[in-house]
């Protein structure tokens, strides 16, 4: 999958991520380690290396898990953590391409003016029902502040 070397400065293509022409719209690194020379040279420095970033990577996702149902950017944190990852592990490499990539998609399918148009109107019927909604409740039950609802 990796055309090209391993040298520092060279770029890879794979071949899945060319246009339909066969031409790159954008240059990407090589995949692989990111590490320093004198670290990838030792084997066991290698390994403790890549221990390392990945328990740094790891924590980092969890805290960005434990925000996703509480007050915090979760899902900014765990894809901090891939990143993380993504200097050591092809795989980590692989799915923020991916990501990437789906995100690139779907913000061009966003720009499309039928798309917005089709956006905006399902926002606006979605606004309609619900200040209908908050109207009927209101009708209904009147505005009455939390604080001086009477126990019943």
């Amino acid at each position: 999958m990796n055309t090209g070397s391993d040298e520092p400065g060279e770029v890879a293509v794979a071949a899945d991520e060319t246009g339909t022409d066969g031409v790159r719209g954008e240059q990407e690194r090589a995949l692989g380690s990111r590490a320093p020379e004198f670290v990838k040279a030792r084997r066991l420095l290698h390994v403790s290396w890549q221990v390392g970033i990945f328990i740094i990577g790891l924590a980092v996702v969890v805290a960005g898990i434990i925000m996703l149902p509480l007050p915090g950017p979760g899902w900014v944190v765990i894809f901090g953590g891939m990143a993380i990852w993504a200097t050591e592990f092809v795989w980590a490499q692989l799915v923020l391409r991916w990501t990437k990539r789906k995100v690139t998609e779907a913000a061009q399918r966003a720009l499309d003016p039928k798309v917005r148009r089709r956006n905006i109107i399902l926002t606006s019927i979605g606004l309609v029902i619900v200040a209908v909604l908050v109207g009927v409740y209101v009708w209904k039950f009147g505005i009455v502040m939390p604080w001086k609802i009477k126990d019943q």
